[in-house]
């Protein structure tokens, strides 16, 4: 009995230039999620604002979320290995899910807190500085919500998107808390404080609601727009010559990667050469319309062809 052949081994690649830049992205959301919640401390200490201590408890979150961010940033851009040969790109889901859960069991406690404020109601003792400490601390947040989503849809990455709108809807938050806290001395509306507490709760419960279900899509392995399928169909129709069909084309994505699978007929005389030729051309092709991609192609000869069998459908002819 011959011997097995031994599997290659290899360190593994140093990280591309695009998994370094998301990594100092995920890394530098530390930070400002670390000052930012600085500030807003600074902003309830000085004003004892129950609203605006909502806030701040809402941005413990985002400096937990940032460090989580990063982990997930980092597993994800293992290679793929023995026990995960698909890579480790789904970590990247399985945080965003983690964050929006914890962003769920947050808004409950900030509720909590709102219906304690709401049996106790007392003025807050310097709202105006507060309101501006935490406007200040808002206009940071936005500017990094907007990064962090720029950089989660440009390089497909979805714990740096769930990141981002974790963080835009802390803004809205704010805005609501600097136009409130600012009306509380003019109107003498106590009761205002723990109602816009209670605001900042259904904020933050449907942003952690929101990041759940959109992340659920990709471990779920949910298909890419029907318009990029049809695009990738037609890149195998054209690159394909020489083969007479192809179907029951199906993909998905995980982060940055696609994974591509189909049958591929081809004529029964055809040699197994000019058959991987073919398949060659086909992967180079999908690999030009959709950049990094696992591409799986069975062939199959003339008499599993479906394009004349009734009710086939994903038949792509050549």
């Amino acid at each position: 009995m011959a011997a097995a052949l031994p599997l290659p081994t290899q360190e593994a690649p140093p990280y591309n230039a695009t998994t370094k830049l998301r990594l100092r992205v995920a890394r530098l959301s530390i930070l400002v999620s670390v000052i930012v919640l600085s500030i807003k401390y600074t902003a309830w200490a000085v004003s004892h604002s129950g609203a605006l201590l909502s806030d701040a408890i809402e941005t413990i979150l985002n400096v937990l979320a940032a460090i989580g961010t990063l982990w997930a940033v980092a597993f994800a851009a293992r290679p793929a290995d023995d026990n995960h040969p698909y890579g480790h790109g789904k970590a990247e889901y399985v945080w965003a899910v983690i964050e929006g859960v914890l962003v769920v069991l947050t808004a409950l406690v900030i509720l909590a807190i709102a219906g304690h404020d709401a049996l106790h109601i007392h003025a807050p003792e310097a709202p105006l500085p507060g309101a501006l400490l935490n406007a200040s601390a808002g206009v940071i947040n936005l500017l990094w919500a907007l990064i962090l989503r720029r950089m989660g849809k440009k390089h497909h990455s979805q714990a740096l998107s769930s990141a981002g709108d974790h963080v835009l809807s802390d803004v809205w938050a704010s805005i609501a808390l600097l136009v409130g806290v600012c009306l509380i001395p003019v109107l003498h509306w106590l009761w205002l404080d723990p109602l816009l507490s209670a605001f900042v709760a259904l904020n933050v419960l449907w942003t952690g609601f929101g990041m759940m279900r959109h992340s659920m899509t990709g471990l779920l392995d949910e298909a890419p727009p029907p318009e990029l399928v049809s695009q990738v169909g037609q890149t195998i129709t054209q690159a394909g010559q020489g083969a007479l069909e192809a179907h029951d084309l199906r993909m998905r994505r995980v982060g940055a990667l696609y994974f591509v699978e189909f049958h591929l007929i081809v004529p029964d005389e055809m040699r197994i050469t000019d058959a991987h030729d073919i398949c060659d051309r086909i992967e180079h092709a999908i690999r030009a319309v959709l950049g990094r991609s696992s591409i799986h192609i069975h062939v199959e000869p003339e008499d599993l062809a479906k394009r004349h069998k009734p009710g086939a459908s994903g038949v792509l002819v050549m």
